[in-house]
C-alpha cells in the first residue's frame, strides 16, 4: 500500500493512478487528488 498525499488515503501501488516529481512516483486515489498534487506537489510532500 502507498500513501496518497492529497488525502492521507492508502492506495494499491498497483492499481492506482500516479505521477512523478523529480525523481519520486507517487500514488493517488483520484483524479482529483493527482491534479491537485500536479499543481503544487511542494505543498503535499513538506
Amino acid at each position: 500500500m502507498e500513501k496518497d498525499f492529497v488525502c492521507g488515503m492508502n492506495v494499491d501501488g498497483k492499481k492506482s493512478l500516479k505521477a512523478k516529481y523529480k525523481t519520486k512516483e507517487y500514488y493517488f486515489c483520484s483524479q482529483n487528488c493527482k491534479i491537485a498534487f500536479e499543481k503544487n506537489p511542494e505543498k503535499y510532500i513538506n
